[in-house]
């Protein structure tokens, strides 16, 4: 899990959310769920608007990422990898059950050094 900080899209204010997460190199990748409920979620709609943002990671670190959404080949790889987990947080049925597709966000780093 990490601790998303976001900046709200309509307050301008720090947003926190706790995500679950996988790596891929240097990204780190979060399926854009709100529960399985249709509404994005706040902390993506609010990514599209600033995709500047901080991740606090489980070791302790810092990390100033920018937010995007996988492209289709990238979704694709991404989206087979979360099913693999194994999971109940990422199925296949899950995903299907959504009136929208379920955007799967890459985290990049923005700065060279974890802080």
């Amino acid at each position: 899990m990490l601790r998303l900080t976001t900046i709200g899209r309509r307050t301008a204010r720090k947003r926190g959310v706790i995500l679950g997460y996988i790596e891929d190199g240097p990204n780190l990748i979060t399926p854009a769920t709100n529960g399985w409920f249709d509404p994005e979620p706040a902390w993506w709609l609010n990514l599209q608007a600033h995709p500047q943002a901080t991740v606090h990671l489980p070791d302790g670190r810092t990390r100033a990422v920018t937010a995007r959404a996988a492209d289709p080949d990238e979704r694709q790889r991404l989206g087979r990898r979360l099913v693999d987990l194994g999971t109940a947080a990422y199925t296949d049925a899950y995903a299907a059950a959504r009136a929208r597709e379920t955007a799967i966000v890459i985290l990049q780093p923005t700065v060279a050094n974890d802080r």
